[in-house]
């Protein structure tokens, strides 16, 4: 790929090539000259075998071999860097791309190309208004995986990308040129100086604090920018005009996900609720202080409205000083009056002097004022650059930046509710479930309360945890608004009481006050297939039960159901889960139908594709018509965050493509398309789902299985690595079904068998054709059916990704008994399942997409000297200190390399 000479000087290769040759430089200086060229004669040794000019990897695997423990650490990091620096050179490749397709006019994604679509499908400006009314998008950040980069490497991998943006697209003189080569120089200089390995675990607020920036730094000013294409692109393609309600929302987990965290604390959310504040209302000021600068209208040459006149009067009664001082710098300047006044007003708001805004939505009322009034003055131009950006913030962003989702184990509302009723002399353990359920419900609806949330003592740790939250919380919404905090999230949900638990507490705490408020969005998180089988019961149990009926109403008859992705696919492997997943939309689509509910589905997507991930907008338009209500919900996780949301241009990309999905997904639903299948194509699923799921649950129940694991991969230094806040598991035990889902992707992707994203499918179709299928029953479900066609798309992703000669270096690590015992049995499902993907898809290659093959050929002789190295360390009985922080850089390679962490 190659930029535009219109718009772009220089292309990835140009950048690679440059980046690569400066830290080579960096290397010889920093190190030596000796040094310099073992790292080259690695290097080319491993481009040589992949190119096919050598027959094995001898070469480099005598010189890894022979190396001490700084040599060893040489290598690692210079690998490393490289990888931190090709990111960025791609990175800046995907943003030519972008700014290229766009001057042509071929992003089919984009939000102009949705419109697009609905006019030619013949849709009226009406109808575009109710569809636009019917979406909200909420893209939830959540803590984990956490990075596997620190944010001091990122700071300066920021710096890096902007100096090749500059060399890209602007004009610059020779010397002016080498400016920048010489600021990325030291730019290069200082990353290899830095330490890549955390010396301590990261705080649950540093995480926070990690997605408060890429919503403070990228999306606050991107969200605006999509908003005006659409407005646009509206404009264009019709003549009445069509109102743009809100279509966003920003929420986070960073600060305030307790599930298995015994990290983050009250004070935790807290502090991330106040910081998160701060920064918005900083954001805010500063753009009034800039709007103050441009308008700048002389009432003596305009007619401002009684409106502005009003404001400024109310505005003065709270800041009587203010106001004083303000009327007599700007005497005949009304718009920047109010600016002032308003300004003065967000600078006080949680704060001990008085006057502060009582809410965002006086401020966007103060801003639509200044905004009517300015095009009643024939300034329309001034009000749409101008004055619509800011709107569009404090719309979207409120005074809350992102509002925070709480979450918690069922085990822990249970334990709570246990030991605070045992005091009122309520033996809740011993009762059954409709007994339970009975108990919960006449004590939510009794009018006064049953407990006291703020006496925790003598109750265990857990229960004192649990209770203090919901006290907490109480004063939370108090203090920066319900919006700020209005969701709770229950993970591992079973039981209708486990949903009936979290509202009788928040009942208990006043976060509830049935009938007619309620402050939080109950949401149970179905992740086992038991909670999935069982959706019926559960839900319909809730919808029948008269509080939580009471409390549904109370949040405009929407009820947010969570499916988990991570977990469904660790205990069902790829191919079941994701059809158990996809089916079971379709059921409580139907469920929460049959009950006049409407339901909002948040998907918790992972960045890895066995845990959920993938192209978004693929995944949103594969999902079942009769779920896309308009409203959805996902996760983004992880190093996700810093591809999709690191450089201005990508984020605004995959907002559009965001919107676009939503938007053509929502039209189709209401146009009453329904999802293209038949009863074949949903019988092949099941007959392939059920085999699939057999293989993958006889390979991890098999006896030695979690042994093979431990040995073959780097699970154990993974548990060891200060990536996250979260321990690895919930329990510190070492089995399949306790390990979180995270480091078991992660832990397979860095060994380069990513199993989690493969395995067992090819045994899934065999057997649908062993049973009297055929291929091109499977070809047309491909070819015509988004959701099968996006399932084998994104396995070929993870079949590509996956290099089994690699990971033949790993399972030699193992038992000899083991490794004969397990990898030639993952080698042929992996053979098999890739011969019957490229038959179904009637393709040569697993790789589709051109970017990915190149990806993918420019990547692979640089991760495998990491993985060779990685694979040899852990071989070793003993390991010196030196050569574990060695192995733990590695898995930052490699996770760098390969993209992806878990």
């Amino acid at each position: 790929m190659t930029g535009d000479s219109s718009l772009h000087t220089r292309d990835v290769e140009r950048d690679v090539r440059e980046l690569g040759s400066m830290l080579g430089e960096v290397l010889e200086a920093q190190t030596s000259r000796s040094a310099f060229e073992l790292v080259e004669s690695v290097r080319t040794d491993a481009i040589g075998y992949r190119r096919g000019e050598v027959d094995s990897r001898a070469g480099v695997r005598r010189t890894l071999s022979d190396l001490g423990e700084e040599e060893s650490s040489v290598v690692a990091r210079a690998f490393t860097t490289y990888f931190e620096l090709v990111n960025v050179a791609e990175e800046r490749e995907r943003v030519r791309a972008v700014r290229e397709r766009e001057a042509a006019g071929t992003l089919g994604d984009s939000i102009p190309a949705a419109v697009d679509r609905l006019a030619e499908a013949g849709v009226d400006a009406g109808t575009v208004e109710s569809i636009l009314g019917d979406i909200l998008v909420e893209p939830t950040f959540t803590a984990h995986p956490t990075e596997a980069r620190r944010k001091t490497v990122k700071a300066k991998l920021r710096s890096v990308r902007r100096g090749l943006d500059e060399l890209d697209t602007r004009r610059l003189s020779a010397a002016e040129e080498r400016g920048v080569e010489r600021r990325l120089a030291a730019e290069v200089t200082g990353l290899w100086q830095t330490p890549q390995v955390r010396d301590r675990r990261p705080e649950p607020i540093d995480e926070a604090l990690n997605v408060q920036w890429y919503l403070e730094n990228t999306l606050f000013d991107v969200v605006g920018d999509v908003y005006d294409r659409l407005e646009r692109a509206l404009d264009e393609r019709y003549d009445e005009p069509v109102e743009v309600p809100k279509l966003f929302e920003f929420r986070s987990w960073a600060g305030s996900d307790r599930d298995g965290n015994p990290h983050v604390t009250p004070e935790t959310t807290a502090e991330t609720l106040e910081r998160q504040r701060e920064v918005v209302l900083d954001r805010y000021r500063e753009a009034l202080g800039r709007l103050s600068g441009v308008l700048s209208q002389d009432d003596r040459r305009i007619s401002t409205s009684g409106v502005i006149r009003e404001r400024i009067e109310v505005h003065g009664e709270r800041l009587p000083g203010v106001v004083e001082r303000v009327q007599e710098r700007y005497p005949h300047e009304p718009y920047r009056q109010l600016l002032k006044l308003m300004a003065e007003r967000v600078e006080r708001v949680g704060r001990v002097r008085p006057g502060g805004y009582s809410g965002p939505g006086a401020l966007l009322s103060d801003l639509d004022a200044l905004a009517d009034d300015l095009r009643a003055n024939g300034a329309e131009s001034v009000a749409s650059t101008h004055v619509d950006p800011l709107r569009r913030q404090v719309r979207t962003f409120g005074f809350s930046l992102a509002s925070l989702d709480l979450r918690d184990h069922r085990e822990n509302h249970t334990t709570a509710v246990t030991e605070v009723l045992a005091r009122e002399g309520i033996d809740y353990e011993g009762m059954d479930e409709d007994e339970r359920v009975d108990l919960l419900t006449e004590a939510i609806l009794e009018d006064g309360p049953v407990i006291d949330v703020s006496a925790t003592e003598g109750l265990s740790e857990t229960a004192g945890r649990v209770l203090t939250l919901f006290d907490r919380t109480a004063d939370w919404q108090a203090e920066y608004g319900a919006d700020a905090i209005d969701t709770y999230c229950i993970s591992m949900t079973e039981e209708p009481s486990h949903v009936l638990e979290v509202l009788f507490l928040a009942d208990q705490a006043d976060v509830v006050d049935l009938p007619g408020y309620s402050g939080l969005d109950v949401v149970p998180l179905l992740e086992t297939e038991a909670a999935l089988d069982g959706a019926r019961r559960i839900m319909g149990t809730l919808f029948e039960n008269e509080a939580y009926a009471a409390a549904l109403a109370a949040r405009d008859g929407v009820q947010e159901v969570m499916l988990g992705y991570s977990d469904s696919n660790k205990e069902n492997g790829y191919l079941a889960a994701q059809w158990s997943l996809h089916h079971n939309q379709k059921r409580l689509a139907g469920i929460t139908d049959d009950y006049g509910v409407e339901l909002r589905l948040f998907h918790g997507r992972g960045g890895s594709i066995s845990r959920g991930g993938g192209p978004m907008n693929d995944a949103l338009l594969a999902l079942p018509t009769e779920t896309v209500t308009g409203q959805v919900k996902f996760t983004e996780q992880g190093e996700s965050i810093a591809e999709k949301y690191a450089e201005p241009s990508i984020a605004r990309r995959n907002v559009e493509q965001m919107l676009n999905a939503q938007i053509r997904a929502r039209h189709a639903a209401l146009d009453g398309s329904d999802e293209p299948t038949d009863a074949r194509w949903t019988e092949a699923m099941a007959t392939a789902a059920a085999a699939a799921r057999t293989e993958y649950r006889d390979l991890l129940e098999s006896d030695g299985f979690v042994a093979y694991f431990e040995q073959a991969t780097p699970i154990t230094v993974i548990e060891g690595l200060n990536l996250g806040s979260r321990p690895a598991s919930r329990s510190g035990k070492r089995t399949v079904e306790d390990l979180r889902a995270i480091p078991w992707v992660f832990s397979w992707t860095q060994a380069r068998c990513i199993l989690p994203g493969w395995y067992s499918l090819g045994t899934g179709i065999e057997a649908y054709l062993d049973d009297g299928g055929d291929v091109e029953t499977l070809r047309e479900m491909y070819e015509s059916w988004p959701f099968f066609r996006t399932t084998l798309d994104n396995a070929a992703m993870a079949l590509a990704r996956t290099d089994l000669e690699i990971a033949a270096e790993y399972a030699s690590a193992a038992d000899p008994d083991l490794e004969r015992r397990f990898f030639p049995r993952l080698r042929a499902e992996y053979e098999r399942t890739a011969d019957l993907v490229l038959e179904v898809t009637d393709r040569e290659s697993l790789v589709r997409r051109d970017w990915l093959s190149e990806n993918l050929e420019r990547r692979n002789p640089y991760v495998d000297p990491l993985n060779l190295l990685q694979a040899r360390l852990l071989g070793q009985d003993h390991l010196t200190e030196t050569e574990r922080r060695t192995l733990r850089l590695t898995v930052k390679g490699i996770a760098a390399g390969m993209k992806n962490t878990g």
